[in-house]
């Protein structure tokens, strides 16, 4: 009995996308060519791994078993790849990477193109989530947070934070007026986060001298959907500066209280766990982020 790869693949696969279907398109293979690996996997060990009703595939107590170690000797063969290619000093292999979809769009993606012009050997798999994730149980290998970090199980590299302005549309202003003042805001229509209320605090001083919390009219879980609301003239916003460097310079957006807003950075972090086969790109792969964020010093790239 010897089992291959090929098979291997095949069962974690189905697993982790939980039907064949997905898994042949995941692997680019054909729903049969999928099948097939699958029961000759089970043929080889003499046991059922998945059992399939009508409605879905679940595991066996073999199946939970035998996924286990399928993990690990895939595993296995992907740092055995990346350690040749370290001794060529070429970083490669999957390097997935999480992020807040605002994140990913704005700041990642635009520069994806560079970075596998740089890195060819390194195929970047990208996955968004708005919600803070378990990267093991999301087999992700980098992610970005932003804000304070919780969580001192995980290594965290600092990237370039990111200023937080005061925004709106100017199709906003011309039909509510231009607040003034910081107790203006009072009689205008605030979009704010939720559910987390600390997101909802603006770099602005309130009557009595603290950082101004913000009782939102329209919230949003997404800083993304709060961008969209505030060019379509919804509202006003306190959003990061990498998500809204464009709408800035074109006008889509103005920045109000220009004179009064605090310099208040939201941090932001990359997390893993340190794997020293995944250090290499890992690594490349925060570097290149900072160089291109932050290429003038203390200035980065989204302000």
């Amino acid at each position: 009995m010897k089992l291959t790869l090929d098979e291997l693949l095949a069962f974690v696969s189905v697993v982790d996308t939980g039907s064949i279907t997905a898994a042949a398109q995941t692997l680019d293979q054909t729903v049969s060519g999928v099948s097939r690996a699958l029961a000759r996997l089970e043929d080889k060990l003499g046991t059922t791994l998945l059992r399939r009703t009508t409605r879905r595939l679940e595991l066996t107590e073999e199946g939970e078993a035998m996924l286990t170690r399928a993990r690990a000797i895939l595993a296995s063969v992907e740092d055995a790849e990346e350690s040749l290619a370290l001794r060529r000093q070429q970083p490669a292999g999957r390097l997935r990477v999480n992020a807040a979809s605002p994140f990913m769009l704005h700041a990642i993606v635009p520069l994806v193109g560079d970075f596998r012009r740089a890195f060819p050997q390194i195929e970047l798999e990208l996955n968004s989530n708005d919600q803070i994730i378990d990267l093991l149980e999301q087999r992700t290998d980098v992610a970005i947070r932003i804000g304070q970090l919780t969580d001192s199980t995980l290594h965290a590299r600092p990237l370039p934070g990111s200023r937080l302005r005061v925004l709106a549309s100017p199709a906003y202003l011309a039909a509510r007026g231009t607040p003034r003042e910081v107790s203006d805001l009072a009689g205008h229509t605030l979009l704010g986060f939720a559910p987390t209320q600390v997101l909802n605090r603006w770099p602005l001083r309130d009557a009595h001298g603290n950082e101004l919390d913000i009782a939102a009219d329209l919230h949003a879980s997404s800083g993304e959907t709060l961008r969209q609301l505030a060019l379509a003239g919804e509202g006003i916003v306190c959003l990061s500066d990498f998500m809204t460097r464009q709408d800035r310079r074109s006008g889509a957006l103005a920045q109000l209280f220009a004179d009064r807003t605090l310099d208040v950075r939201q941090p932001i972090n990359a997390v893993y766990y340190r794997n020293t086969q995944l250090a290499s790109r890992i690594a490349c792969f925060l570097d290149f982020l900072v160089r291109r964020l932050a290429p003038d010093g203390e200035a980065t790239a989204w302000e």
